[in-house]
């Protein structure tokens, strides 16, 4: 049975930084483990019975539309020029192609038409791992009755590349800021819970999702954080996919 809560995972952008991995395929499909870590991302997700993908394309989006295409054939496919629909009675991905130079705003705003009729939907990027508790997260996002949830993890060492998330008490957001010049311990871990109301704060392809639309819903206290404290992790250049890849043939902390 195919659950109504979307999954949106951003799977669109150049990945740069992690230089040769990425001149022939998007990041999500660079293999952890003996498989692209997109699968690693839904697999997660799949664990707490989530299983209806929005996977937002751009960069190289056609080598994630035909592996899904390639992987799922004997299920039910429907394929245009640049999108794709795989699905099955519990299970269904949809590859849609969000724009090649869009930002991670603009990728949102462009699926906005799958959620609209939704209460909620979440959302993650397509190159971090965790062990995150979905179910709970869900729940926490229902009960603090906020517009949207994202999920704070704690660092051993400060990161300045991450949104940085600032508690007005126990759980609720006093304010979000991007790339700060300063050392905190609680950064944006990358999975949120959002309502569809989140969509009038994105302008168009050119707007960060972690910028004005997370500094401005936190600013009016409907920004709630999830403190996750359990194993997560960013790959964002070679060095954190040697990282992730001391995992291969052990037990993988992050499912």
């Amino acid at each position: 049975m195919i659950n109504n809560i979307k999954v949106v995972i951003l799977a669109g952008g150049y990945g740069t930084r992690l230089g040769s991995l990425t001149k022939i395929k998007p990041k999500p499909m660079v293999d952890v483990c003996n498989k692209p870590i997109i699968e690693h991302i839904m697999k997660l997700y799949l664990k707490y019975d989530f299983n209806n993908f929005i996977i937002c394309t751009g960069y190289k989006g056609d080598v994630i539309k035909n592996y899904f295409k390639n992987k799922y054939k004997e299920f039910v496919i429907q394929e245009t020029k640049k999108n794709l629909v795989v699905s099955k009675k519990d299970l269904l991905i949809r590859v849609i192609d969000t724009g090649k130079n869009s930002l991670t705003g603009g990728r949102i705003k462009r699926i906005q038409k799958f959620v609209n009729k939704d209460d909620f939907f979440h959302l993650t990027y397509g190159d971090g791992l965790s062990n995150v508790n979905i179910k709970k997260l869900t729940s926490f996002h229902k009960k603090s009755k906020k517009m949207a949830t994202v999920t704070a993890v704690k660092i051993q060492v400060p990161q300045e590349r991450f949104g940085v998330v600032y508690f007005k008490n126990k759980n609720i957001v006093k304010s979000f800021v991007e790339k700060p010049d300063i050392k905190e311990i609680f950064i944006n871990g990358g999975f949120f819970v959002l309502k569809r109301n989140i969509f009038k704060f994105i302008k168009n392809d050119l707007t960060r999702w972690e910028a004005k639309p997370m500094e401005r819903i936190a600013k009016i206290k409907q920004l709630s954080a999830f403190k996750h404290t359990g194993f997560w992790k960013c790959m964002d250049t070679p060095r954190d996919r040697e990282f992730l890849e001391k995992y291969k043939n052990k037990k993988i902390p992050w499912i």
